[in-house]
């Protein structure tokens, strides 16, 4: 007789699952480790007719986010975070023959996604400034249907330049869909490539609530496509994939007031990535900085695991990044609060006049 194990799919028996924030866990009070808002937007639940089903996709919550982002509500997907995007896009596109392709270091749950759906996984590595290796790019497209690129990148906090993502996209024209992912787009606004979905029909772009909006808990994405593609990711998500609560929270904060506070978020936020990017360069105890585009910095130790236990001892808890591609002795800060940052300086300080530095 089979075990229950037996039963699963190969691929899922296989699966390494993502190691989230919380999956990791730790002790401490000051949490940076998961690139989440410092605090959580004043919102109150209106919607109370929680008896009925969900609209299949919230209108309010469309036609709000279609005006922030300046398109058509049928260029447009309410999901579960954008991760629920993700493995839309890969079960509406790639068959077991097919491949998406990322470059790493980035952003886990691509791969975790393509295992999951029994999809193959092609890498091109980013290059030594961490960004797309077009050419190289160009060289493994066949039987690719999905070309993942994430700007700003996460782990790494840098944009890509947007003159590489539109050759890629060019190469991928009738072969391969190419998904932005702009998670951490309203800390560098200027870089969007919203424009793109109205240039070139083989391209979607992910965002979410969960960064700068300060809504995490929602579990709030969208994908941002021609209506062609939307069409077809349509076909494939669940019957009443949002529910209310969410909903009619979403819909608050995608108000021009809502909208307006998260812009104020932001500037205070890029201030104190400023402030940690400049206290860190002064670190002996810092390798190297890498100035970010996002709601966190990396930064690269001489010696990351006794930063990263020093850290915890202290209650500071920070994502460690060093078994990614190329990051090795690297570490990763959201960008908190005034104090919180203020805690992770103390704890380096403290670190290196105690002749904790090379």
């Amino acid at each position: 007789m089979a075990s229950i194990e037996q039963l699963a799919v190969d691929n899922v028996r296989q699966l390494t699952p993502y190691q989230s924030a919380r999956r990791i866990g730790g002790n401490g009070d000051v949490w940076l480790n998961a690139n989440e808002a410092p605090a959580a937007p004043n919102l109150t639940l209106s919607d109370d007719a929680l008896n009925r089903y969900p609209e299949p996709q919230p209108e309010q919550v469309l036609t709000n986010y279609a005006a922030y982002a300046g398109i058509g509500t049928d260029q447009l997907l309410v999901s579960r975070g954008a991760d629920e995007a993700i493995e839309l896009l890969i079960r509406t596109f790639c068959g077991s023959d097919d491949n998406i392709l990322y470059c790493p270091p980035t952003y886990g749950m691509y791969t975790i996604s393509a295992q999951t759906c029994g999809v193959g996984i092609k890498t091109v590595p980013l290059t030594a400034d961490w960004q797309l290796d077009v050419d190289a790019i160009k060289a493994n497209l066949d039987n690719v249907k999905l070309v993942f690129v994430c700007s700003p990148n996460n782990p790494t906090g840098n944009l890509l330049k947007r003159e590489d993502i539109e050759a890629v996209i060019q190469a991928c024209a009738g072969r391969a869909i190419v998904v932005v992912d702009e998670a951490y787009i309203e800390f560098s606004p200027e870089a969007n490539c919203v424009e793109l979905i109205n240039q070139y029909d083989n391209v979607a772009i992910l965002r979410t609530l969960s960064k700068a909006f300060g809504l995490a808990g929602l579990r709030c994405g969208f994908a941002l496509a021609s209506a062609e593609i939307i069409g077809l990711l349509l076909k494939v998500i669940a019957p009443y994939p949002i529910p209310v609560p969410i909903a009619d929270l979403a819909a608050q904060a995608l108000t021009p007031a809502g909208i307006n506070a998260m812009q104020q978020r932001v500037a205070e936020l890029n201030d104190n990535r400023q402030w940690l990017l400049q206290q860190l360069e002064q670190c002996p105890d810092v390798a190297a900085t890498y100035p970010g585009a996002g709601n966190y910095l990396l930064a690269r130790f001489h010696d990351a695991p006794k930063i990263f236990a020093a850290l915890s001892a202290s209650g500071v808890i920070v994502r460690d990044q060093s078994k990614q591609l190329g990051l090795d002795g690297c570490l990763r800060f959201t960008v908190g609060e005034w104090e919180e940052l203020e805690r992770v300086v103390d704890v380096l300080v403290r670190h290196s006049r105690e002749g904790g530095n090379p």
